[in-house]
């Protein structure tokens, strides 16, 4: 049996770092980097990580350590941050793959535009993600304690993250953690099961 957690750092401005946020990322989001920037999307996004002032920079993540081995990762920002932030960097690194982008953005931008929607004052869960070999240990619950703690300190008056409806496991531990849903996206066009749930943890 692997052993327990050691280590919660902040992730680092490396291609190696990077390269375990693309995977995480893709696994969270079911496949979306994936889809959008082909087989080559792992050095893509870790292309775009090491770069600071978008939502998919090394400066809003970080890393659950078993041994010096990635096991989960949290990525997310506060509403000011996130207003900053800008798309150059995914689109340079994706080369000639831009237009791909683009393409995707505009095909999910009813749920694009739902997950873009955040309030001065809220504090956004990007991303939380366990490797699947090490689910049930409470890496994952680690992780959201991570990002309360982050949120505090910074301010925040909510906690928020988006979820895919039909994922009911993921929605049972946000509300065990007092999270309820506030609001519900469209689904993408020709895809059902692709509606979003905001949850929302008012931050004490």
């Amino acid at each position: 049996m692997a052993g327990s957690v050691t280590t919660i750092r902040p992730a680092q401005a490396t291609i190696a770092d990077g390269r375990a946020y693309a995977s995480f990322a893709d696994q969270a989001a079911d496949g979306l980097f994936r889809w959008m920037l082909g087989p080559r999307f792992v050095d893509i996004v870790a292309r775009a990580f090491v770069s600071p002032g978008h939502d998919q920079s090394y400066e809003y993540a970080s890393f659950a350590e078993d041994g010096g081995t990635a096991v989960g990762m949290l990525s997310g920002y506060s509403s000011q941050q996130h207003a900053r932030s800008g798309d150059g960097a995914l689109l340079a690194a994706a080369r000639w793959r831009a237009p791909r982008v683009v393409s995707t953005w505009l095909v999910a931008y009813p749920v694009m535009r739902f997950m873009d929607r955040l309030p001065a004052g809220d504090w956004y869960v990007q991303t939380v993600a366990v490797d699947p070999a090490r689910r049930g240990q409470g890496i994952g619950s680690t992780l959201l304690d991570l990002a309360e703690e982050t949120a505090r300190a910074a301010g925040a008056s909510r906690l928020v993250l988006d979820v895919v409806v039909a994922n009911e496991g993921a929605r049972r531990l946000y509300e065990r953690r007092g999270m309820v849903a506030e609001a519900r996206s469209p689904s993408l066009p020709y895809l059902s099961g692709t509606a979003l749930d905001r949850m929302v943890l008012t931050l004490s």
